[in-house]
């Protein structure tokens, strides 16, 4: 019999993983807070996290905002309780849905597209793709699509806020995050 030592597994990082992680960090905790902050309008909340998917997408790029988006989804619902339930999906294909309006509306000229044009880009994208699971899975009829109009003013209003402070984080130049 062959015994044979055990090498210690090293796993090589960068300061890009390293950012990411602090990134996807403070956007699972923001999501964490909002999850328990009482909303006056149930299921309306105004997605504090989006600002550090934004800052992402802006600073680095729509892959690195896709790992940070999907890092926060499953941590965050993991650290809640709710994976695999009916919100995990639902923040789940809101992120993605979000992503992708993102990547088709991310190339706009900036002459005449802001960082809020996407943050609202972002949330219209995040309500659309809550509807469209809601409406197939958890209420399927379309009376669902009478709360619509309430839901998308409210995404105008919180992505104009997210886009906002976004802006805002990036104009003070804030490329460092704390250790």
């Amino acid at each position: 019999m062959v015994v044979r030592a055990m090498t210690p597994l090293t796993i090589k990082t960068n300061t890009e993983d390293h950012f990411i992680a602090k990134l996807a960090a403070i956007a699972i905790v923001l999501s964490i807070i909002e999850f328990f902050l009482p909303s006056p309008i149930p299921g309306v909340k105004p997605g504090i996290a989006n600002i550090i998917i934004l800052y992402t997408l802006v600073k680095f790029n729509l892959q690195t905002a896709v790992w940070v988006s999907l890092i926060r989804v499953f941590v965050s619902s993991i650290l809640v309780g709710s994976l695999m339930a009916p919100t995990f999906f639902l923040s789940l294909f809101g992120a993605i849905s979000s992503l992708i309006f993102l990547f088709i509306f991310q190339k706009l000229p900036k002459k005449y597209f802001s960082v809020i044009s996407l943050g609202i880009i972002a949330a219209f994208g995040h309500i659309l793709g809550q509807f469209f699971i809601a409406r197939i899975w958890v209420i399927p009829h379309d009376s669902i699509f009478n709360l619509l109009p309430l839901f998308l003013i409210s995404s105008l209003i919180f992505g104009v806020l997210s886009g906002f402070i976004t802006d805002t984080l990036l104009e003070h130049k804030t490329n460092r995050l704390p250790n």
